[in-house]
C-alpha cells in the first residue's frame, strides 16, 4: 500500500453523555478512495467532522503525513491540505459561482482589489483538467444540485486540498451525474489524491472505493477491502441483519381515481416546463413518475400540491378540483407530501422534533387548545411516531437541524404518514438515507397502497421506481413520452425512454 497521509487513533467524541464515536480508528493512503459506510445517526458525519476542522475530539489522535496534529477549525484543515464536501452545500445563493469558490481565499491585485480574471483562469484550468463543466458567471440559485455539487468540488481543488472528504456526494444527483462523479473521484485518485466519501449507496462503494470502513453506533465494526466483498455482506455488516429486497403487494381495489391531472401546464421562469399532461392515480395503486432531473417533475408536483401556480389544465383530487388553491386547502383534502428538499421544504430546522412532527395539525385540536398550542400533546406525539418511525434521536426536545440528513428524511415521512393521507406524494422518499432506513420508507409506502391510499412516486432511483411501482410514466421535455409495467421492463429499457429514445415494451412487441 502507498503512503499514509491519515490517521485517525482512538477517537471518541462526547456530546455529554452520549458517545457519537467509540474509540474509532481508521487510515487513508494516497492515491485511495475509502468509503466510510453506516446507518443514519452511526457517527459518519461526525467523525469527518473533526477531520475537517468542524468538531474538535473528546481524546484521540490526528496524524496528517505521519504527524500529528489539532485540528480547531476549517482553516486548521485546509493549511493541512483537507477540503470537505458537504452533504448539504455551503453555498450562498445571491452569489455567483465563481465568488462562492474564491470566498474567504479572493486572489488580490495590486493590493486592493481582488483578481477575479486570475481566480477565473485558474478555475477555468482547473474545470478542463477534471471536466466539472461550470457556469462561473451563473447565480447559484440558478443552476442544477448537480452543478452546485461541482462548485462544491471546484472550492476544494481551488484551495489546492489533496485529501477530500465528501458527505453523502450522491445524495441529490441524478444517475447521470453520479456516474460523472465517480469518474472525478478516480481523476483525483490517479493523481495521487486521496478520498474518504460517506454513503449508502452500496453500488457506489463497489464502483468507486478500494476500502471500506463499516460503523455502527458510532463504533468500527470492519474495515474490508471492497474486491473481496458483496453488496449484501456489506449491508448486513452495516444494519447487522439480512434485508430484504422485495415488498409484498397485495391484491387491492384500484377502481377509485383518488389524482385525476388533465391537459396540465405549468411555466416558470417564462418557460413551459410541464406541457399538456394527463395523468390518473387510483386508489391502492402505486405512479411512478421515471425521468431525468429537469424535465417538468418538480414543477408537475409543486402545481398538484399548491406550491406553483398552473397556467391551464385542470387538478382533481377525490372528484374535486383544486387549480390553484392555497396549499393548507390541498393539505386538508387529503394529501400528504414527501418533497425532494427536505431542508427548504419540508423541515423548519431550528423547530424540535416534536414541532416538525406537528405542523400539519398544530392549528387543530389536540394540539391546538383555543389557539395556544399544546405542548403537552405535541410532544406525546413526536415520542410516539419517534419510536413507531425508528428516528435516531436522544429526545423530542431537539432541534431537527441537530440530526443527520437520513433522520431528518425520517421526520418528514412519519410527519406526512401518520397523517393518514388520500394520497401521498413522495418525491426522492429515500434520499440520503442508508438501506435498513430505505428497506423501512418502503415498507411504510407499500402499505400505504396496501390499505387502499394512492401514491404519486417521483424518484431518480430506477430500481426504487421499478421495486415499487404498479404503473411507470416516464417524463421527458415536460411530457409524459410513455407508459410501461414494472414486470416488462428494466432499468436500461427505463433509463432510455427518460432520455427521449422510443422503446418497445414485450407487450408492444405481442401487439404487433
Amino acid at each position: 500500500m502507498t503512503e499514509t497521509v491519515v490517521e485517525m487513533r482512538h477517537i471518541t467524541k462526547k456530546f455529554g453523555e452520549f458517545k457519537a464515536n467509540d474509540d474509532i480508528s481508521l487510515s487513508l493512503h494516497q492515491g485511495e478512495i475509502l468509503a466510510l459506510l453506516g446507518e443514519n445517526g452511526a457517527g459518519k458525519s461526525t467523525l469527518m467532522g473533526m477531520l475537517s476542522g468542524l468538531l474538535e475530539t473528546t481524546s484521540g489522535e490526528i496524524l496528517i503525513n505521519g504527524r500529528e496534529v489539532k485540528m480547531k477549525n476549517p482553516r486548521d484543515a485546509k493549511h493541512y491540505g483537507i477540503g470537505m464536501v458537504h452533504q448539504h452545500f455551503m453555498l450562498i445563493p445571491a452569489f455567483t459561482v465563481l465568488e462562492n469558490i474564491i470566498l474567504g481565499d479572493e486572489p488580490i491585485k495590486g493590493g486592493v482589489r481582488i483578481d477575479y480574471a486570475g481566480a477565473e483562469k485558474k478555475i477555468q484550468e482547473l474545470s478542463d483538467r477534471y471536466q466539472l463543466d461550470i457556469d462561473v458567471h451563473a447565480k447559484v440559485r440558478d443552476i442544477t444540485v448537480g452543478m452546485q455539487q461541482r462548485v462544491e468540488i471546484m472550492k476544494a481543488l481551488y484551495r489546492e486540498a489533496n485529501i477530500f472528504i465528501f458527505d453523502e456526494p450522491t445524495a441529490a444527483l441524478t444517475p447521470q451525474e453520479i456516474e460523472q462523479l465517480m469518474k472525478i473521484f478516480r481523476a483525483l485518485a490517479d493523481e495521487g489524491k486521496s478520498i474518504i466519501f460517506i454513503t449508502h449507496k452500496l453500488k457506489e462503494i463497489k464502483e468507486a472505493a478500494d476500502r471500506c470502513v463499516v460503523i455502527r453506533s458510532g463504533r468500527v465494526i470492519d474495515t474490508v477491502q471492497i474486491e473481496g466483498v458483496s453488496e449484501e455482506r456489506l449491508a448486513e455488516m452495516m444494519v447487522g441483519r439480512k434485508l430484504r429486497n422485495t415488498v409484498e403487494k397485495k391484491v387491492v381495489d384500484q377502481k377509485q381515481v383518488v389524482l385525476d391531472v388533465q391537459q396540465l401546464n405549468v411555466e416558470k421562469n417564462s418557460r413551459l416546463m410541464v406541457k399538456n399532461l394527463s395523468l390518473q392515480v387510483h386508489t391502492g395503486e402505486i405512479v411512478g413518475v421515471a425521468g431525468v432531473d429537469g424535465n417538468g417533475q418538480s414543477e408537475l408536483i409543486d402545481a398538484i400540491t399548491g406550491m406553483q401556480k398552473i397556467k391551464s389544465g385542470s387538478v382533481e383530487i377525490m372528484g374535486k378540483h383544486y387549480e390553484n388553491k392555497p396549499v393548507r386547502s390541498i393539505t386538508e383534502a387529503g394529501v400528504g407530501y414527501i418533497p425532494e428538499d427536505r431542508q427548504t421544504v419540508g423541515l423548519i430546522l431550528p423547530l424540535s422534533l416534536a414541532e416538525n412532527l406537528s405542523l400539519k395539525n398544530y392549528y387543530q385540536k389536540p394540539a391546538n387548545k383555543s389557539g395556544v398550542l399544546n405542548y403537552q400533546y405535541i410532544n406525546e406525539h413526536g415520542r410516539k411516531l419517534i419510536k413507531d418511525f425508528d428516528i435516531r434521536s436522544q429526545s423530542e426536545q431537539i432541534s431537527v437541524g441537530s440530526l443527520s440528513g437520513g433522520n431528518q428524511q425520517k421526520v418528514v415521512v412519519a410527519r406526512e404518514i401518520a397523517s393518514d393521507p388520500n394520497l401521498l406524494i413522495a418525491a426522492n422518499p429515500t434520499r440520503g438515507v442508508d438501506v435498513g432506513a430505505i428497506e423501512y420508507i418502503h415498507e411504510m409506502i407499500n402499505q400505504e397502497r396496501n390499505s387502499g391510499k394512492a401514491i404519486l412516486l417521483v424518484s431518480f432511483e430506477l430500481d426504487e421506481i421499478l421495486k415499487l411501482s404498479d404503473r411507470i410514466v416516464v417524463m421527458h421535455e415536460g411530457e409524459i413520452v410513455g407508459e410501461i409495467d414494472p414486470k416488462e421492463t428494466s432499468s436500461q429499457e427505463l433509463g432510455l425512454m427518460m432520455a427521449g429514445k422510443k422503446v418497445q415494451t414485450k407487450t408492444q412487441e405481442a401487439a404487433n
